[in-house]
């Protein structure tokens, strides 16, 4: 088993930035890719960036690209991600997932086998 526990939400203006930290625990050896999805008020939960174990690879949602950074740190178990440029339509609970299993749908909530409790952004105008 993983756990997961998101940490760094808050509420900020339009322009501001924030990162979210996800810290892992129990065998984070047997997770091989780790994302970020968001969920907004009235809205199915979204798919917003991964990155594989090595980090070689990271994958963005069209809406954030060039504006959130993911990251990862193996040797604290933890996760990051930076959100610069926010904006209202970020506003959401943001989740930290992780993936046992290789897949190339980093995109798909069913690939992740792994949630925490997720940490809510709001960003005012």
């Amino acid at each position: 088993q993983v756990q997961l526990v998101e940490s760094g939400g808050g509420s900020v203006q339009a322009g501001d930035s924030l990162r979210l930290s996800c810290a892992a625990s129990g065998r984070t050896s047997s997770t091989y890719r780790m994302g970020w999805f968001r969920q907004a008020p009235g809205k199915e939960r979204d798919f917003v960036a991964a990155i594989t174990w090595s980090a070689t690879n990271t994958y963005y949602a069209d809406s954030v690209k060039g504006r959130f950074t993911i990251s990862r740190d193996n040797a604290k178990n933890t996760l990051y991600l930076q959100m610069n440029s926010l904006k209202p339509e970020d506003t959401a609970v943001y989740y930290c997932a992780a993936a046992k299993y290789l897949s190339t749908r980093y995109y798909d909530q069913l690939m992740y086998s792994y949630w925490g409790q997720g940490t809510q952004v709001t960003v005012s105008s």
